[in-house]
């Protein structure tokens, strides 16, 4: 029998070497010896974590700025309902989550995409005859940011491009970018209520593009597309055979004078996988309930799109099964007037901060039709000292404690983003505020030109 002896020799700080001998039939023949390997740590972040960046936290860590220490806080920057405990939930939506729990029978593992009595409770919930769904078109998700994340996937590859809002929600890119996913922004025109240019959108479109983001009702603009402007929409997507992934986190959270329309109800053969969830209508954004809703009436995403959905969703196995458990009881029970409620409180303090921010040389608000926000423009030749928005909401904060996101974490310089969920008290004083620094740093055309003339 053959025998093998490898002999390991090094000593002080010489690497070690390999004394390597073959023993073949009672003779030893040496191999010499060979440098060896010397283990070292070489931990590094992947080349995803690398190329993940979300510039709403890029932005705002990067203001190193301290409130007015004789002014309490005010901040209109975060897009959470819950923070200052004035738009709790509806009592049967917490009901429902207790008895789920109490009962014991949702402790264990869900399927990926959900349960099917839960699928069932939210296909019955959106289904209409304009776009009917059952059970085998919904995947339940953690929270409506998964499934944006699932619907790019499985419509996207790396080296493609998707055509995303400017402005729009930041998390579009921030997930796309990691992905190797290219971002087109395709332009809002705040002259016509944040309407999509639709010329612009369709020169976008090349033969890499995998999908079209639909954001309606908007964050940030607040905006509510009409039926019209849905239906053109639409008519781009289907010359240029492009899917749509719509955002629609925000559905049916509109004002009572304006009428919100699932863009899906109006598509005949435009493929949609629209994403929702709980977390804005009935307010509780931390409990991360979402869905993809998938509109395929003419059978283009085929069983491919829903395989890759199936697959997909089995990363994580499925979203929190205690608030699945409860899905139904939410859906079927809660009382219009929790809705009605809500939406009264939204549109009273969106009509104070118009109102309010309209009277003040400087701002051009565009009033809002639904969600949870107002954008303001800042006529910023009348405050020439500040370079832009973010200079501006520094100095907002650092004067008067009211802080209200810049918009160029929204790819869109110069404007600024108001949350309109805070106590009414709160959005007037903070629109008292914004009014005193404004008055302070404001300069008319001829003031703007005489400080531009002492530089």
């Amino acid at each position: 029998m053959d025998s093998y002896l490898i002999q390991v020799n090094g000593r002080g700080d010489h690497a070690p070497m390999l004394d390597v001998h073959l023993k073949t039939n009672g003779n030893s023949i040496s191999l010499g010896k060979v440098k060896g390997r010397k283990p070292r740590w070489a931990v590094r972040a992947s080349e995803m974590s690398k190329k993940t960046f979300n510039p709403v936290r890029a932005i705002v860590d990067s203001m190193k700025v301290e409130p007015n220490p004789k002014k309490a806080m005010i901040s209109l920057s975060l897009g959470d309902p819950t923070v200052f405990g004035n738009l709790p939930t509806n009592d049967e939506v917490t009901l429902a989550v207790k008895e789920v729990l109490d009962s014991g029978r949702y402790n264990g593992y869900a399927p990926s995409v959900g349960y099917q009595s839960c699928r069932e409770a939210v296909a019955t919930y959106y289904n209409c005859p304009e776009a009917p769904l059952t059970a085998q078109d919904v995947i339940l998700t953690s929270g409506c940011s998964q499934a944006i994340e699932l619907a790019l996937a499985v419509l996207a590859n790396p080296g493609q491009n998707i055509l995303v809002p400017r402005p729009g929600f930041s998390l579009y890119k921030t997930l796309a970018l990691s992905m190797g996913i290219e971002v087109k922004l395709y332009n809002l025109l705040p002259e016509k209520g944040w309407e999509i240019d639709l010329e612009h959108l369709e020169s976008l479109v090349d033969e890499k593009t995998a999908c079209l983001i639909v954001n309606n009702p908007s964050n940030p603009c607040g905006s509510v597309f009409s039926k019209s402007h849905l239906q053109k929409i639409l008519a781009v997507a289907s010359r240029q055979c492009v899917p749509i992934l719509a955002d629609e986190i925000y559905g049916d959270m509109v004002f009572a004078d304006c009428k919100y329309e699932p863009i899906a109800t109006l598509s005949t053969n435009v493929p949609i996988l629209s994403c929702g969830g709980l977390a804005k209508r009935w307010l509780v954004p931390g409990w991360r309930m979402g869905w993809i809703l998938i509109h395929d009436r003419r059978d283009i995403f085929g069983n491919e799109i829903r395989d890759g959905l199936l697959r997909l969703s089995q990363r994580i196995l499925g979203p929190c099964t205690i608030v699945q458990g409860a899905l139904e009881r939410i859906l079927q029970r809660t009382p219009p007037e929790f809705y009605h409620n809500t939406l009264s409180m939204l549109k009273s303090n969106a009509d104070l901060c118009y109102a309010a921010l309209s009277a003040i040389p400087g701002l051009q608000p565009v009033r809002p039709a639904g969600a949870m926000y107002l954008m303001v423009e800042i006529e910023m030749e009348h405050f020439p000292e500040f370079e832009n928005d973010v200079e501006f909401t520094e100095r907002l904060i650092s004067e008067q404690s009211v802080f209200c996101l810049p918009a160029t974490c929204f790819e869109y310089p110069n404007f600024f983003r108001v949350v309109i969920t805070v106590p009414e008290e709160m959005i007037l004083e903070a629109c008292s505020r914004i009014q005193e620094f404004c008055e302070m740093h404001y300069q008319g055309a001829d003031g703007a030109q005489d400080l531009e003339c002492d530089k």
